[in-house]
């Protein structure tokens, strides 16, 4: 798995990521989502650097291995703003001035942030199976709130859903289903099984739950009203065979009030798009890229 990339551990200021990168010329950061981590994207870093990329794929702070600082009442040490700043901490660590990122699921929020908090920086912008944490709370429907369930019993804090997920953590993230070995790829589902059993891990990816339904939202209805937006070219990917169309519509509108040139299309995939459609999704990230 990531033959010829390096693994290591690097200071980005705030925290130390864990981080595999490899290959050479223009730089793209890959930014997993929940609960995965960056080996999500072990069937296309590879051939994205095998394309002439140089590829970074980190650790969000909380999961995987990465550090997991402490929180606080406004779960801000989880905001997408942080984990952004992390990424460029991490591009600074790594010599690369400006560079592509793209996010799926929670990373597709961490990367949509760094492009507007940090638009010198990045080049290009893919966002995968995500919309703007306060677009998405604004369409919070009886039928986003079925299908969606998870957001709000992660994001409250009377009754931790820690306690419940660590009861059983392999059976609540389907470790031996859904997210069984033969889907994921055994390597892939061994950092992915390593990272569900570990109840520090646990609690920071549910605490970037905890953040986007309070900071994130926030800083989001901020950038609005200051009529912020993204700068850079951004493709807008979604599979589908997961809910994106059905609560959204076509998720280009979505997207287009942030950034107006945005483009995209859906693929023929289920949520977990790396794993489940890599070929696919590689020829669209070298099509934009």
């Amino acid at each position: 798995m990531f033959e010829n990339f390096t693994l290591e551990r690097i200071d980005t200021g705030d925290v130390t990521l864990r981080v595999r990168h490899g290959g050479s010329g223009p730089p793209v950061v890959l930014v997993h989502g929940h609960p995965r981590t960056h080996t999500t994207w072990y069937a296309v870093a590879p051939a994205l650097a095998a394309a002439g990329f140089t590829v970074v794929c980190p650790d969000l702070r909380g999961y995987g291995q990465s550090d997991k600082p402490a929180s606080d009442d406004d779960h801000a040490p989880y905001s997408k703003r942080a984990m952004a700043a992390d990424l460029v901490g991490l591009m600074d660590a790594l010599g690369h001035d400006k560079f592509a990122v793209a996010g799926h699921d929670r990373g597709s929020q961490v990367a949509y942030r760094t492009a507007l908090d940090h638009p010198d920086r990045v080049s290009q912008l893919v966002v995968m199976d995500g919309v703007p944490m306060v677009e998405a709370l604004e369409r919070a429907d009886a039928k986003f709130a079925a299908m969606w369930w998870h957001w709000w019993f992660f994001g409250q804090t009377a009754k931790p859903a820690e306690r419940v997920i660590c009861a059983d953590p392999e059976t609540w993230y389907n470790a031996w289903t859904s997210n069984s070995p033969d889907v994921l790829g055994p390597e892939n589902h061994a950092d992915f099984l390593a990272a569900i059993r570990n109840p520090a891990t646990v609690h920071g990816m549910v605490e970037d739950y905890r953040a986007g339904l309070t900071v994130d939202r926030r800083i989001d209805e901020q950038d609005r009203a200051a009529g912020r937006q993204i700068q850079c070219p951004m493709l807008m990917l979604w599979s589908t065979k997961d809910d994106m169309e059905e609560i959204y519509g076509d998720p280009l509108e979505v997207w287009r009030p942030w950034c107006p040139q945005v483009t995209g299309h859906g693929i023929d995939s289920t949520h977990h798009i790396a794993e489940n459609a890599p070929a696919e999704l590689v020829q669209s990230l070298l099509e934009f890229l």
